[in-house]
């Protein structure tokens, strides 16, 4: 919350400056572009003066472009911002860390592993016996426990390590990518490619057939432009665009046909493909927040039903009646007359949880019969 509100008034900051500087704020940019169509049209003649005069207003020379100063594309970043959408900041290798823990795949194991190695020291009452040269199940059974234990976070930080790396390498590519990418701009009478991220606003643009925008903006000349957005507005059939007709051009849509020239109006976080981008990342978030929530609840569920389950075995061998009994212990244990066969069966190889809660019951069983 403490972020969305410093980012709004890093916003209202930034809208002040420019209509200080250029007689334009950004959300009045950012307006017109979603206004479009018609309305568009007629605001932008109306209100700002048509081309010519939202140009004056961005000081841009929209046949020469702009002189290309360093200062005053200092100005032009500090008040519309930089084309480039801000990435979402990196995970530190110990929330990598965390977010494996809360994966129900390691929660499991670590749950069983306790509950083993409380009852591998759990010695009935009365049963001290043990067969010459062979140790009990419970002198080693701590021992898998323990394994389990130093395992699991071992596997944990293997995990979060890797997911560590892999996002390094990822964001090293992304930047990379980045800089390959160039687009025409006119600057001081004459065409320079440039890398997108240094495209400001009043800039002047090439576009021609096959360019993906990088900007939204507004056609200063067309040589029958057609353009396919429906990766913004579903729209799949192709949109003319002219200079007095629908001569708004967004970020993130194809030119199909023609060429020609366009004013930047926004970049970045401001331009369409840069909200959008923004609502994604929210969405993403909140859906992260949920998917971590559901696994610690599953976690939860799951030693729920693990202590459920022990209760409900330790209600059945408290209760002496026939019936439960023969739900809960083996047939071979009810088979079993004497003391030697009890002995055989208990050290008969069976997983150690179903092991442990078979032997309480046989222990019952066999004090009830004597």
């Amino acid at each position: 919350m403490a972020t969305k509100k410093k980012s709004t008034n890093d916003h209202n900051d930034s809208s002040e400056g420019a209509r200080h500087a250029f007689g334009i704020s950004i959300q009045e940019l950012e307006t017109l572009m979603r206004t479009r169509d018609h309305e568009g049209v007629k605001e932008l003649n109306e209100t700002y003066g048509g081309l010519n005069g939202i140009g004056q207003k961005l000081k841009t020379n929209l046949i020469n472009g702009l002189s290309g100063d360093n200062n005053d594309l200092s100005a032009r970043i500090t008040a519309f911002g930089r084309n480039e959408i801000p990435p979402k900041p990196p995970r530190t290798f110990l929330r990598l860390v965390l977010d494996a823990l809360l994966d129900v795949r390691f929660v499991r194991p670590i749950i069983f592993a306790i509950i083993l190695f409380a009852l591998s020291f759990y010695y009935p009452s009365g049963n001290t016996f043990e067969p010459e040269g062979k140790p009990t199940e419970a002198n080693v059974a701590w021992i898998e426990c323990i394994i389990i234990i130093i395992v699991v976070p071992i596997v944990v930080l293997v995990t979060a390590f890797n997911d560590w790396t892999k996002e390094r390498q990822f964001r090293d590519l992304q930047s990379k990518i980045e800089l390959d990418q160039k687009f025409n701009v006119i600057r001081e009478s004459q065409v320079h490619e440039i890398p997108i991220k240094d495209i400001v606003v009043g800039d002047i643009c090439q576009i021609k057939y096959g360019d993906l925008l990088p900007v939204d903006g507004v056609v200063v000349q067309s040589n029958g432009l057609k353009v396919d957005e429906s990766s913004l507005t579903g729209e799949t059939d192709l949109i003319k665009k002219h200079e007095s007709e629908d001569p708004f051009l967004l970020s993130g849509t194809h030119i199909m046909e023609g060429n020609g020239k366009m004013l930047v109006l926004a970049v970045g976080e401001h331009s369409q493909m840069g909200m959008v981008n923004k609502l994604l990342c929210t969405i993403t978030e909140e859906n992260n927040d949920n998917n971590n929530q559901n696994t610690t609840t599953d976690a939860d569920v799951s030693k729920r039903q693990v202590e459920s389950g022990s209760t409900t075995t330790d209600a059945a061998v408290n209760n002496q009646g026939a019936t439960t009994l023969q739900e809960v212990i083996p047939d071979d244990v009810n088979q079993a007359n004497n003391k030697d066969d009890f002995d055989r069966f208990k050290f008969e190889e069976r997983p150690s949880l179903q092991a442990k809660l078979t032997e309480l019951a046989n222990q019952i069983a066999y004090a009830g019969k004597n």
